[in-house]
């Protein structure tokens, strides 16, 4: 085995590989940005060293810097995780030329499958089904224009290189090409330094199914079953789960053929991944599956594969690195049950999941049969708005699929989270939607019923402002007999009681508050009726009414209620603490989280029509347009492109004629 490994890699999955590693006796050594410094994996490790300031491409994507310490600490292997790193095939090369065993497969298969269509073109030659589309060279946006069209729309831009939905586009109709085209190219050369494309019919019900591959470096190769990763947002997966529901004995057989084949011929070693598109207009059939991409990589859903096998792969990853022969053959592995895994991610449903950042003031998650936790995070670490905001996976495993998703709705809704918005909710509505659990199910079926799974803007929640606002006003309650004990040593008297004073009747005061930012008022209630009890309501709700919240979390600047999987945050309200720089002025275009402004696409003086895009934030690797809310006149612009942008900062001025 191998006697030590550098992590170039952080947070969840840095903590997953360091726990094997330490289960076979690894020395750890860790790699850290200035922005991960307190983070949970640095701790875990044996070691730890920071290479540079918190963006990726300063710290996590130098090569050399990484290098030089996996030399300095005389680390035995690389251990790249998934993205990052993972499947750059010059790293794995500088691995190799330093005497540095690359936990992964060999140089060369990274770069056979790294460029979708080079292995497209490789995999054709094997025998295995690919996507109608254009896979060549050249890149002229007329070109790729007129393909599309002869290829039919509705098409699918996607980057040559890279993964995770970065630089893929779907297109409807040939007057969104070009914009969809530029923005695709751009957000590829962002995330993978290569902005080429290619163009392929897109499927019109897509059921996306990867098999799991591994093979050792004494010619062996196997595949370890399907994984259905079908629930996907914007082309990123959101639930996944193995086997796959509808997969038949037969279908099972020939797709694991054609993955075991695609592996063979690029020579791979290490774990990989095989993703297929399934057309499911009726049913999941052998005839009707095409090649994807391989990941040559661990997959962030690799758990639930080890559910229903029984097999560590981060531990067969090691021991296949170390030059051991894989203990099985195809032949003896079997599906044991199954499994689901479910992505929480610090985003926001209420505001079409845009990232949110800021501090886990609380972060519990339930414990039971069936039940596992991947996380990288603990309760007062940060999310930051450089990295990708997953807080954990959410993983539950039983005899049948409907045992595996009754545990995940659970185990989803016991989740405490509080601070920055979650999907948690999200996720427990998915986990019980009707389709899905019936396996009528796609791509695009999280778009299709947004509605029903509590996307977009929600009602107040009436019973937890009430509850935040009792909160509050019980600590301002003792803070004042606080104050009150230190100014005298004389007994407290009824007359320096910070309650009011009541006879008869029912008393009726306003408590100014924020809540989620905005200004609202409540009502504190104090009556004679109820043995001199004074409650708080807001909205419709009755203040004596036994209603009930999943958990208050105290904070220094206010109180999060957690209730049926929301979180409202009140706050006491302070007519003088104004905040001039994100002041609302009307026309005001705002940053809609911390990110970078990469493009703005108006000028001063210019008109716009409402929908009309205005500009392109940045934010966690993803894209988000900016467009206009109503037709105006462009005043101002506040921001540079290239500038880092806070959450709520004025980026565009508009004039309307209101």
């Amino acid at each position: 085995m191998l006697e030590s490994v550098l992590i170039a890699n952080r947070g969840e999955i840095a903590c997953r590989i360091i726990r094997t590693a330490r289960k076979l006796g690894m020395r750890t050594i860790a790699v850290y940005s200035e922005a991960d410094a307190d983070a949970l994996f640095v701790r875990m490790a044996d070691e730890a060293h920071c290479i540079g300031p918190a963006p990726a491409r300063e710290s996590y994507l130098k090569i050399d810097t990484i290098i030089e310490v996996a030399k300095r600490t005389q680390a035995a292997s690389i251990h790249p995780g998934y993205g990052f790193l993972s499947e750059r095939a010059e790293f794995a090369e500088a691995c190799a030329r330093n005497g540095i065993v690359f936990v992964g497969p060999p140089a060369s298969a990274i770069k056979a499958m790294g460029l979708k269509d080079a292995a497209k073109a490789l995999v054709q030659q094997a025998g295995v089904p690919v996507v109608p589309g254009y896979h060549g060279a050249k890149q002229d946006p007329d070109f790729l224009r007129q393909k599309a069209y002869e290829i039919g729309y509705p098409v699918l831009i996607k980057a040559v290189a890279g993964g995770g939905g970065k630089g893929m586009r779907r297109v409807d109709k040939v007057a969104d090409f070009d914009a969809a085209l530029e923005s695709a190219q751009r957000e590829a050369q962002n995330a993978f330094g290569d902005p080429r494309v290619l163009v392929e019919k897109y499927i019109l019900s897509p059921r996306h199914i990867e098999i799991q591959v591994f093979a050792d470096g004494h010619g062996n190769v196997v595949h370890l079953f399907e994984r259905d990763c079908s629930l996907q947002r914007r082309h990123q997966k959101v639930i996944e789960e193995a086997p796959a529901p509808g997969m038949t004995p037969e279908m099972r057989e020939v797709m694991g053929r054609a993955a075991v084949e695609a592996a063979r011929a690029v020579g791979y070693v290490g774990a990989g991944t095989v993703e297929f598109i399934a057309d499911g207009r009726e049913g999941l059939r052998p005839d009707r599956f095409y090649f994807m991409e391989m990941n040559t990589r661990l997959q962030v859903e690799h758990p639930v594969t080890e559910a229903i096998t029984g097999l560590d792969l981060v531990e067969l990853q090691f021991r296949v690195a170390a030059g051991e022969a894989l203990p099985f053959a195809q032949e003896d592995l079997a599906i044991d049950g199954h499994a689901v895994e479910a992505r929480l991610y610090a985003e926001d449903p209420e505001k079409e999941f845009l990232p949110s950042t800021g501090r886990l003031w609380a972060l519990e998650f339930p414990e039971g049969e069936g039940i596992r936790i991947d996380t990288g995070v603990e309760a007062g670490a940060e999310v930051t708005p450089y990295y990708d905001p997953m807080i954990a996976k959410v993983i539950a495993h039983g005899e049948t699929r409907e045992e595996a998703l009754d545990r995940l709705a659970e185990a989803l809704g016991e989740t405490i989270v509080a601070g920055p918005k979650t999907n948690a909710a999200f996720l427990k509505k998915l986990c019980e939607a009707e389709g899905f659990r019936a396996g009528q199910f796609d791509t695009g079926f999280i778009d299709r019923n947004l509605d029903a799974l509590g996307v977009g803007p929600q009602p107040v929640d009436d019973v937890a402002v009430s509850f935040g606002a009792a909160a509050l006003i019980s600590r301002e309650i003792e803070r004042l007999r606080i104050a009150e004990l230190q100014k005298s040593d004389e007994p407290s008297s009824p007359w320096s009681s910070p309650d009011g004073f009541q006879l008869l009747g029912t008393r009726t005061v306003g408590v100014p508050l924020l809540v989620d930012g905005e200004r609202v008022e409540a009502r504190e209630v104090f009556s004679r009726e109820h043995h001199g009890a004074s409650s708080v309501a807001f909205g419709t709700s009755d203040p004596w009414a036994d209603e009930a919240i999943d958990r208050e979390v105290d904070a220094p600047h206010g109180v999060y209620i957690l209730r049926d999987g929301r979180q409202t945050l009140v706050q006491p309200y302070d007519p003088f603490d104004v905040d001039l720089e994100h002041m609302d002025e009307g026309g005001s275009v705002k940053a809609p989280m911390h990110g970078k402004l990469i493009a703005v696409f108006v000028q001063p003086g210019e008109r716009v029509e409402k929908g009309q895009r205005l500009a392109i934030v940045e934010a966690m690797k993803m894209e988000h347009v900016l467009v206009a809310p109503s037709d105006a006149e462009v005043l101002e612009i506040a921001a540079e492109p290239g500038a880092q942008v806070a959450e709520g900062a004025r980026l565009i001025v508009l004039k309307t004629e209101d």
